[in-house]
């Protein structure tokens, strides 16, 4: 499914566009004129944790669950503790921000990587080191990824790091290709907007 073809949520439409037309992610870092987006800028996330702001679209969530989009190991941890009736909790921190539902939604379907179980990482993804080993440079997302509603987050500002940790799962909606959460998209964007 081409980028261009995804309904984008309102808040998403303010943010600005690389040369390609896709948006650029709050937390995404620039350089000169262009968007680096296998990376995170630490400010930027450092703001979106503090303030409560969506990572996607840069404007407030509101108290209650947040959402994420993992890739194929948390995804599976996470079917298989709700398959077994456990809850799950993410123990080990991330990097990764969260965002509104309908933002979550759309990044997942729009973003090569996150869409797709054969895409690969970027190649001006970050150095790897014990929080983002799974995220190498050139690595392929792997199948099942998903986005997944928490009731809440919690977060640690390091001095070169911004650290999430995730609470209670209150929504999994697992893909292999992202387009599958088309429906879930448009219900999701035609409740915000009625």
């Amino acid at each position: 499914m081409r980028f261009d073809s995804v309904p984008m949520p309102q808040t998403v439409q303010a943010r600005p566009r690389d040369t390609r037309g896709y948006p650029v992610p709050a937390i995404t870092p620039w350089e000169g004129e262009e968007p680096q987006f296998a990376l995170t800028d630490y400010g930027r996330s450092a703001d979106c944790a503090r303030q409560r702001l969506c990572s996607v679209c840069n404007t407030l969530m509101e108290r209650g669950s947040v959402w994420r989009v993992v890739g194929a190991a948390e995804s599976a941890a996470i079917g298989e503790a709700l398959a077994g009736g456990r809850p799950y909790r993410n123990l080990a921190p991330t990097l990764e921000a969260p965002g509104h539902r309908a933002c979550m939604l759309y990044a997942s379907m729009v973003c090569p990587y996150l869409a797709r179980p054969n895409a690969r990482r970027g190649l001006g993804a970050e150095q790897p080191d014990e929080l983002t080993a799974h995220v190498v440079r050139g690595a392929v997302r792997g199948t099942l990824g998903a986005v997944v509603g928490f009731a809440d987050y919690e977060f640690a500002i390091t001095g070169s790091q911004v650290l999430f940790r995730f609470l209670e799962v209150v929504e999994f909606l697992p893909h292999d290709t992202a387009d599958g959460h088309l429906a879930e998209l448009e219900a999701e964007l035609a409740r915000r907007t009625g």
